[in-house]
Formats: structure tokens, C-alpha cells, sequence
């Protein structure tokens, strides 16, 4: 079974929502939160991805529902939320997953394409919180997690997804702010370089840069899907209860980086924190040194 570090029954009683929940990291958090005890409910757009991952769930006896949903019509959401509280009363945490990007340069981006992503990113992200917190967790308090992105240095290649992330670590704060009232607490999870299926979503002209992506962080690695889960079920939890409005980052220190002065060569590199029992290496990666 999934190896958490968190103790176990932590979310016992609670129903959570995982949207992108059918691959990467949202299939990680959904394992982690049900070995947890909680009821997760996946949602995503292909019905066949959500049951491969319920099945595996199921299969080591987890609590998990799928529920497919194109988070960004607002109607399709109002309706999925409705579903759920009406089926299962209460939703005790959301965790804002689902996302997606494709490169290109600035000047390449059509309005469609543009908007496709500031939808995906941003305002699914905006429905579902939103949706929750007027359906249920103004009644009873609740957490929410957006997962955002490393967009600090901003995202030459992919200026459609840093703005979107960046607009959703100003609505967490704001979210934060105007909900504490209701007892909920919003923040996020910002990854970097992370060895998920979704690296192999790219185009094979990327495979090169993806394969050197290491070079450019002090820890000198991708993170594991793990270690993006684990900040995400700390969040969500009891322990911090007091921490709302905060982006944590998980990049291995990547922003840090400055131009003009060296990164030294990694002596003794934290080792990589894998408690995700079903993960694997994705494609891309498994070609490397090839």
C-alpha cells in the first residue's frame, strides 16, 4: 500500500475532492488521502483514466468514487457539487489539481489556445473552490489546495500557464483572506521539475530539455510524485490548521538559482522521499542516457 508518513486513519470521516485525479499527481494524492482513510473523489474528463485509478484504490481496499466533469463550464460544476453534497453531505477538502499547458512562444499563442489554458489553470480552479465554499463549506469549514506551478522566474515557453498560475496564487490569497470567516483554510502547492506522467504529454523535440531539467535545480533531480502528495496532505490536515493564504513551494530550490554565479556539483543530495507504490518513471525519463 501507499508508505505515508503521515499517521494512519488521518482522514478518517472525510470526503475529498481531487480534480485531474486520473493520472500523475492527482492519481498520488488520491492513493495517499484514501490509505489515509478519507473518501476521495476523483474527477477529471475521461471516464476510463478515473477507473483505472479507482480500481487500483479499490484493490487495497480504498474508499474512492470518480465523477467525470469539464471543470470549466459553470453549469457542469454547479451540478457536480450539488451531486456530491446531496450523495455525501459535507466536503471536508478540495484539492485543485487538474491543469494543463502545451509550449509555445508568446507570440504563437492563438486567443483559443490562450484561453483553453487560463480556463484549465485558473478559472476551473476559481468554479470548483467556489462551488464548494457556497455549497458546503461555509457551513461547516473545509480546506482547499490549488496546485500551482514553479512560475517565480516566469515561464518563457509557457507564458499562458505562468499567468494563469500566478493568477491562482493571488486567489488563493484573496480566497484565504475573505473565507477565513467560514472557518476555510486556502493555500498551495507549488511544484517544480516532477518525474509524472505528464512530462510524456510533451512533444519528443522536448525530450531533451526535459531530460536536462536537473541541471538548472541545487537539489540536482526531479521530484517524486510523493514529495509533491506529501505537502498537499499536510495542508489539508489538522496540522495546519493556522496556515492559510501560503504557497509552499516544492522545487528543490530551483528559483533560487542565479544568473552568472556557479551551482556547485550536489555532494551528499537529500534522497528522494517515494512512498507511492504504484509509480513509475515516465517514458521520457526512461530514455535517458540512451
Amino acid at each position: 500500500m501507499y508508505r505515508s508518513i503521515f499517521k494512519s486513519g488521518l482522514f478518517d470521516g472525510k470526503t475529498v475532492i481531487v480534480t485531474g485525479g486520473g493520472s500523475g499527481i492527482g492519481r498520488c494524492v488520491a492513493h495517499e488521502l484514501s490509505a489515509l482513510g478519507a473518501l476521495v473523489l476523483i474527477v477529471g474528463r475521461t471516464q476510463s483514466k478515473l477507473d483505472a485509478v479507482a480500481a487500483e484504490i479499490d484493490a487495497v481496499g480504498g474508499k474512492v468514487q470518480t465523477y467525470v466533469c469539464n471543470i470549466r463550464d459553470e453549469d457542469a460544476v454547479q451540478n457536480l457539487i450539488a451531486s456530491i453534497v446531496s450523495e455525501h453531505g459535507s466536503i471536508h477538502g478540495l484539492v485543485n489539481n487538474a491543469g494543463g499547458q502545451f509550449p509555445s512562444p508568446l507570440k504563437q499563442i492563438s486567443l483559443k489556445g490562450w484561453e483553453a489554458v487560463l480556463q484549465t489553470n485558473l478559472t476551473g480552479g476559481f468554479l470548483m473552490a467556489r462551488e464548494c465554499l457556497n455549497q458546503t463549506m461555509q457551513r461547516g469549514g473545509g480546506a482547499i489546495v490549488n496546485i500551482v506551478a514553479d512560475m517565480w522566474g516566469s515561464m518563457p515557453g509557457m507564458g499562458h500557464s505562468g499567468a494563469a498560475r500566478a493568477g491562482m496564487v493571488s486567489f488563493t490569497e484573496t480566497a484565504a483572506f475573505e473565507w477565513a470567516q467560514y472557518g476555510v483554510r486556502v493555500n498551495a502547492v507549488a511544484p517544480g521539475y516532477v518525474a509524472s506522467s505528464g512530462m510524456d504529454a510533451y512533444p519528443p523535440t522536448m525530450a531533451e530539455a526535459i531530460r536536462a531539467f536537473p541541471r538548472t535545480v541545487p537539489l540536482q533531480r526531479f521530484a517524486t510524485e510523493a514529495e509533491i502528495s506529501a505537502p498537499v496532505v499536510f495542508l489539508l490536515s489538522e496540522a495546519a490548521s493556522f496556515i492559510t493564504g501560503a504557497t509552499l513551494r516544492v522545487d528543490g530550490g530551483r528559483p533560487n538559482v542565479r544568473g552568472g554565479y556557479p551551482m556547485e556539483a550536489a555532494q551528499n543530495p537529500p534522497a528522494a522521499f517515494d512512498g507511492f507504490h504504484l509509480a513509475s518513471t515516465p517514458k521520457v525519463l526512461q530514455q535517458e542516457g540512451d
